[in-house]
């Protein structure tokens, strides 16, 4: 499944190219995005670089980026284009991001991880949706506390296991809607959010550092 926004600006300044959308998006550093429909100069498929929160200004004499920290601007893309400076101005046309799966365990990891053996075909499919939503969440938590992780391998062991761990929650969750299933009329206990052991594995949220 492919995500298209609609582009509202565009600048270019020391060959590196900003285009803001009209809504937030889920772009982030490191993906491949198509550009269409702005202009020849902006066009293209082409690796993000950075998604900056303010105003961009071009570099320093180091190659670094500047930006005017007083002047945020939001759902910023930016990406390497030499050409010719473009002023910041309105524009029109389209950013669309391929959606890339997320693939860092799998559902046998979580079935090793809870001790069990699946009983059915029931029992596998509902192993593979709660991998697939355990990566898909996993990432994106790690995504919004700040870490670039590519999609198709794990950053570290305890990434792994922070995944498999939480896979395995869903897992337990089944036919459940709070807390952990419980099939002998006895309270499971509660499970509100995510475990801090969980949260450690996965190295959220990270600190902010200045």
């Amino acid at each position: 499944m492919t995500q298209v926004y609609q582009v509202a600006h565009k600048t270019l300044l020391d060959n590196y190219a900003v285009i803001e959308t009209l809504t937030p998006n889920e772009v982030y550093v490191g993906a491949s995005i198509v550009v269409a429909g702005v202009d020849a100069t902006f066009n293209g498929t082409v690796s993000v670089l950075s998604v900056p929160e303010y105003l961009f200004i071009g570099v320093d004499s180091d190659g670094d980026l500047l930006f005017n920290y007083e002047v945020p601007v939001p759902f910023q893309i930016l990406y390497a284009k030499t050409a010719a400076n473009v002023t910041r101005t309105t524009a029109t046309g389209t950013v669309t991001l391929g959606t890339v799966s997320c693939t860092w365990v799998t559902a046998g990891q979580i079935e090793d991880w809870l001790g069990i053996g699946t009983a059915s075909a029931l029992d596998t499919t509902f192993l593979t949706q709660c991998a697939a939503a355990a990566n898909d969440f996993c990432f994106q938590r790690r995504l919004e506390s700040g870490y670039i992780d590519a999609k198709a391998t794990s950053p570290s062991n305890s990434v792994t296991l922070g995944t498999i761990a939480y896979g395995g929650f869903l897992y337990r969750q089944r036919g459940a809607v709070t807390d952990f299933a419980s099939f002998d009329g006895l309270p499971a206990g509660n499970s509100v959010g995510l475990s801090p052991m969980i949260k450690q594995l996965l190295g959220i949220p990270r600190p902010q550092v200045a």
